[in-house]
């Protein structure tokens, strides 16, 4: 069965089903064909996400580090403080939301974010800083003395599906380009990321997705994209889907 055969939920019925406070996510790289024969045998109560008739929407982030990249660094080194700064437009709709992702001394992952003007996505404006350098402030960072600039950028379209038996969520992100701020390009036309948001339950396109062959990988859109467009950072983290994926 097609995702076009599939039923659609709304933006507000998709928040009521599977708000998920507790959650495992769970992320796949996959080619576009692949992809597809898992969607393909997909559960037919499956359900597709529709906005304004549209079941895919366009996704841009800029991610904003410093000029010697702390923040990829710190996440490429996998150290327990770490943070991450973008904005993220839903190009679609003219939205944009500024979020900062830290992980403190216990590994928690704490992300924040607060709404944007779509117009200054690639710019942090001085309320964007005083709200990033609260974040870090409370990382233990001083955030007024970082020097953070647009570093990277990436598009790609999502696909937002609704699982009933788990009342799980799943994301498939398709035409993923990067951008980086020195000029350099990257696009992968024929690579999916499929994300898994679940509870305590496994979900049923985590059960489908093994049975296919597949298992979870580490990747970030942010650290194996810049990893990818710079071979002399450090990037054992990513080096497997780097290998698979992006060489």
């Amino acid at each position: 069965m097609s995702l076009a055969e599939l039923q659609s939920i709304g933006l507000d019925e998709l928040v009521e089903k599977a708000a998920l406070q507790t959650r495992i996510d769970r992320k796949y790289v996959l080619s576009r064909f692949e992809a597809a024969q898992v969607l393909a045998a997909l559960d037919p109560s499956t359900r597709v996400l529709e906005i304004a008739g549209a079941r895919a929407s366009s996704y841009e982030s800029v991610y904003f580090d410093t000029p010697d990249l702390l923040s990829y660094r710190l996440a490429a080194t996998a150290r327990r403080r770490r943070f991450k700064i973008r904005t993220r437009s839903y190009v679609d709709t003219a939205e944009a939301w500024l979020e900062v992702k830290t992980r403190g001394s216990r590994s928690s992952t704490v992300k924040d974010r607060v709404a944007y003007d779509i117009v200054h996505r690639d710019i942090l404006t001085a309320g964007g800083r005083e709200y990033t350098d609260a974040a870090l402030d409370g990382l233990g960072l001083n955030g007024a003395e970082l020097d953070l600039r647009p570093t990277l950028v990436t598009r790609y379209h999502r696909t937002t599906l609704f699982l009933p038996a788990s009342a799980s969520r799943a994301t498939i992100d398709t035409d993923l380009s990067w951008e980086a701020d020195d000029g350099h390009r990257l696009s992968t036309p024929d690579l999916a990321i499929i994300e898994t948001k679940s509870g305590v339950r496994t979900s049923e396109i985590d059960r489908l997705l093994w049975s296919h062959g597949h298992r979870p990988t580490t990747i970030s859109k942010f650290g194996t994209g810049l990893a990818a467009l710079r071979s002399d950072l450090p990037s054992h983290k990513w080096a497997r889907v780097l290998r698979r994926y992006f060489r």
